[in-house]
């Protein structure tokens, strides 16, 4: 669901079939432009496996475009699921898991047949299923790429707590020492200049360009929608604000979508 949801459909947990093609006219006279629309349903909903082959036919003959995704596993792992979450199948009330997963199999069995996507999980792991899910929903264009959010600090006020990569750079020449350039920022082209001016500079930007080429496609590999880089110096004002700057505008010709925050601008 989490798969479905960064990829544009709005998805709903166990909505009791019946209420389906009523919840669809809804979206369809809603305001909202709601198109894309993803619901869970297993036997935790009892009526479900009465009344879908019907309502399944009345929404194809409106016209509605329907995909089945059928997820299973072994019964090896899902005992093993089972045991990890210490959560009771819902079929179990009275026996095993084991006979609750094989009763489930045989109730399942003809929604099974009707599946578009059948998907076994036994041997993936969240980000590839992540993976697999968004790549069957891809359509050329719609394609979101992972969100990168860029943070500027200073040391003296602390790491930032939500960041993902923490980098370094107070080894940089300080304008702090600089009389006309204390009390800039890295904002300012003075200051901008000063810092990227130097031989060092550019060598760290070289390298640092290299490494964040590597990393970002693999992140994005893993499934993650946004990942946060934190980039510090002494009081946050100068050169993480002007390395920054530089790699926004590197990964905005990258086609990433960035988001840039100086938190410690302006603190004294």
């Amino acid at each position: 669901m989490g798969a479905l949801e960064d990829a544009g459909f709005y998805c709903i947990d166990n909505l009791p079939p019946v209420l389906l093609p009523k919840f669809l006219e809804l979206c369809t006279a809603s305001s909202a432009n709601i198109s894309r629309i993803a619901m869970v349903m297993d036997v935790r909903e009892r009526a479900f496996l009465k009344e879908y082959p019907s309502i399944f036919k009345e929404l194809k003959e409106k016209g509605q475009e329907l995909t089945i995704i059928f997820l299973e596993s072994t019964d090896e792992i899902l005992v093993r699921r089972y045991k990890e979450t210490r959560r009771q199948h819902p079929l179990a009330e009275e026996g095993t898991v084991v006979e609750g997963i094989q009763k489930e199999r045989e109730m399942l069995s003809d929604l099974r047949m009707l599946a578009h996507e059948i998907i076994d999980t036994s041997t993936l792991s969240i980000h590839q299923l992540r993976t697999l899910v968004t790549r069957l929903f891809h359509t050329a264009g719609d394609k979101k790429r992972m969100a990168i959010i860029l943070t500027s600090f200073g040391y003296k006020y602390g790491l930032p707590s939500d960041a993902d990569l923490v980098f370094d750079v107070r080894f940089l020449a300080n304008p702090f020492f600089m009389s006309d350039l204390r009390h800039l920022s890295g904002n300012d082209s003075t200051v901008h200049d000063y810092v990227m001016n130097s031989e060092v500079t550019q060598q760290f930007l070289e390298k640092y360009f290299a490494f964040i080429t590597f990393l970002t496609p693999l992140y994005e590999q893993e499934g993650k929608s946004y990942l946060t880089i934190a980039v510090g110096c002494t009081g946050g004002m100068h050169r993480s604000i002007v390395i920054v700057n530089t790699l926004e505008g590197f990964l905005l010709e990258k086609g990433y979508q960035v988001r840039v925050i100086h938190r410690d601008l302006g603190k004294t």
